[in-house]
């Protein structure tokens, strides 16, 4: 069995057990969201056309509802690195050099994310200290708060993936130890 340096197994441990968690509440979030609206949006077509009614804040919460699913399957699309990506120039550059615009296009994506955390969280917080009402007597800011968290996530985990391709960008470079070959 080989020994592994027992400092470093709790970081890594944490970070697994951590990561887990993270991934559980995704999937947990999204598949009820989803589940929800569809409930929801059966129950208002089959309200509208039986009984010429529907449920008043029926179609608010079904748009709250698309924001939802729509970051976290935003945040899960990154976690599986199955997100949209139009990158042209990947196409004709040499393997070395991919993945260095790789690194490049997850700091762009990590810092614009980031930008929209920051900012969408300064407006969650206006619409806090405003008391908006979302509907019924849902403060608007619960229904937006998934999206600074969403973004912020994004940004975390595009800063890692960065971070990690650095790291084996390294490991894979020729050591060069100033000895002519």
């Amino acid at each position: 069995m080989p020994q592994t340096n027992s400092a470093q197994r709790p970081s890594s441990s944490l970070i697994q057990r951590v990561n887990y968690v993270i991934t559980f509440a995704e999937n947990t979030l999204l598949a009820l969201s989803l589940l929800v609206m569809i409930g929801l949006a059966s129950t208002q077509i089959i309200m509208r056309n039986v009984w010429n009614s529907g449920l008043a804040w029926g179609d608010i919460s079904l748009s709250i509802l698309v924001l939802w699913v729509g970051m976290l399957g935003a945040m899960v699309a990154t976690r599986e690195q199955n997100h949209i990506s139009i990158d042209v120039l990947s196409r004709f550059l040499p393997q070395h050099f991919k993945r260095v615009n790789q690194i490049i296009l997850d700091c762009f994506t990590a810092t614009v994310c980031g930008l929209l955390s920051y900012h969408s969280l300064r407006f969650v917080m206006m619409e806090y200290d405003e008391g908006t009402i979302a509907f019924e007597s849902i403060p608007a800011w619960v229904c937006e708060a998934i999206i600074p968290f969403g973004f912020g996530l994004i940004a975390l985990r595009c800063s890692f993936t960065a971070l990690a391709r650095c790291i084996a960008l390294i490991r894979k470079a020729p050591q060069h130890d100033g000895v002519s070959p």
